[in-house]
């Protein structure tokens, strides 16, 4: 334990973050950080308790408990409050791959399980964690580690997202030899193209990236197996395939005028934007620009909030989120939200912050359904019908929402953007290799946990689960690492 009163001692800190009225006039990341004296404060509030359940890693009833990759958190916090900066990175490598990743993105759900949380404020897990990788950097602790001898085995991991690319830097340890074929231009799966560099810089990605190289990871960029390579040449080829290709197929919302000029789904808006900036700094003018417009964006969640933040950035007249979700209490529901689940409290994601900075208020709409878009003579959106729902539940036991009578609204939109989420992996691989699906067209793992029907292919991360967090795309390429081990030498030296 860092000090047996620290979390009565010392009040919970999080770094300040930029001004959202100076930040959305670039794409800077919008942190700043503590000090060093200050994250020691921060690890002297870890209780060490007794059942820690901020490393659990439990996935129950649509909710996470504790940190997938099963951090060792209160082992690191005491480290960081004794000053023993090396041995903590030592301890979060141990169970974390990329923690320059997962301590920006993630959600923290270890915080939401905090021990310390049941009484007050959780500690900063996600904040320490960050500090200790990037001291890592700093210092340069972080350097590339080759396996010493190889094992004559290939393995093929189709996607570089944190899924594949946990996989291949599990299984490079391991001494196999790596390949990682990737469709885009640039490694990282949605790391790179999908989360906008204000949260994380793809300096950062290409830094990791630049060190699995230098351990002897080979990635072929721009090659969409099962389009440029047939799925089956791999199989061929390697000893063992690695599916990790995301639930990339967006979730269709087919309703009247959703085929006008202006309506986009989100992925191809913000990767478009990433992509420009990366290549040009916006000058080449190939993203879908919301500048000067009226945007809507269609979904409550991270991408939505994405979709806002880089609207704004973009100069957008308004802009206005939609969310079937009603509004969340502002203290955690003790009956239907206990602790350890992560609390579901209203509070300002980054985006909002910034939108609400400029327009003077939240930019979300809650308990709201579109049901059509308006377009002009030209076929170009222009406005939005909507109306009010509430959740029921029906003569079946299904909870369903129904409209509200009365409640219906016109929304002014040049430009709409659908972010609610996506229909599982995009089929061409899974029908090339007649691989066996789920009931949500996720590839199926019937002989194990990652083992699919096809004889050395094995499949992780969204591509198996559906949709989910980061960290359970590291989680899942460590452990499908693992079991391709096994299959190739019997056993596994993997932990």
């Amino acid at each position: 334990m860092s000090t047996p009163t620290g979390f009565m001692e010392y009040k919970r800190q999080l770094p300040a973050d930029r001004d959202p009225l100076e930040r959305v006039k670039d794409w800077e990341e919008f942190h700043k950080h503590l000090s060093e004296e200050e994250l020691r404060t921060q690890g002297a509030r870890c209780m060490d308790c007794g059942t820690p359940y901020c490393h659990t890693g439990l996935d129950m009833a649509g909710s996470t408990y504790g940190c997938p990759v099963h951090n060792l958190i209160p082992e690191w916090n005491n480290l960081v409050y004794r000053g023993l900066w090396k041995e903590a990175l030592d301890r979060l490598h141990k169970t974390n791959n990329f923690p320059e990743f997962t301590g920006r993105v993630c959600p923290a759900p270890c915080e939401g399980s905090c021990t310390v949380g049941l009484i007050g404020q959780p500690v900063t897990i996600k904040t320490i964690e960050e500090a200790i990788i990037e001291k890592g950097f700093e210092e340069g602790w972080v350097v590339p580690d080759p396996p010493e001898k190889r094992t004559g085995k290939r393995v093929a991991v189709v996607g570089s997202g944190p899924a594949g690319l946990a996989a291949a830097a599990q299984l490079n340890k391991a001494g196999h030899s790596v390949t990682v074929y990737e469709r885009a231009d640039r490694v990282g799966g949605l790391l790179m193209y999908g989360i906008p560099s204000m949260k994380l810089d793809k300096k950062v990605v290409e830094r990791r990236v630049e060190l699995l190289e230098a351990e002897g990871i080979q990635f072929i960029t721009g090659t969409e197996i099962g389009k440029d390579i047939p799925a089956q040449q791999l199989v061929d080829e390697f000893d063992a395939v690695v599916l990790c290709g995301g639930a990339t197929k967006p979730r269709e919302f087919s309703i009247e005028g959703s085929d006008l000029n202006g309506v986009h789904y989100a992925m191809d808006y913000l990767n478009g934007t990433i992509k420009s900036f990366l290549d040009s700094g916006l000058e080449d003018g190939q993203f879908i620009n919301a500048e000067g417009k009226d945007v809507i964006v269609i979904g409550g969640g991270d991408t939505g909030s994405d979709c806002v933040a880089t609207a704004l950035r973009h100069g957008c007249r308004s802009v206005t989120q939609f969310g079937t979700h009603s509004k969340a209490p502002l203290e955690r529901d003790p009956v239907a939200n206990p602790w350890p689940q992560f609390p579901n409290v209203y509070q300002l994601d980054y985006a909002q912050e910034e939108a609400k900075a400029i327009f003077g208020d939240d930019p979300r709409e809650f308990s709201i359904m579109t049901t059509k878009f308006v377009g002009d003579d030209n076929g170009n959106l222009k406005e939005l019908h909507t109306v009010q729902i509430q959740r029921i539940v029906d003569e079946t036991g299904r909870k369903i929402y129904q409209p509200v009578p009365g409640t219906e609204r016109v929304f002014p939109a040049q430009m709409a953007l659908i972010a609610i989420g996506f229909d599982g992996p995009e089929q061409t691989i899974v029908e090339q290799m007649g691989l066996e699906t789920d009931r949500r067209s996720n590839v199926k793992a019937r002989y194990g946990k990652y083992v699919t029907n096809v004889d050395k292919v094995f499949a992780a991360g969204d591509m198996r689960r559906g949709q989910s967090l980061v960290v359970w795309a590291i989680h899942e390429g460590r452990e499908v690492a693992r079991e391709v081990d096994k299959y190739l030498m019997g056993s596994s030296v993997l932990v």
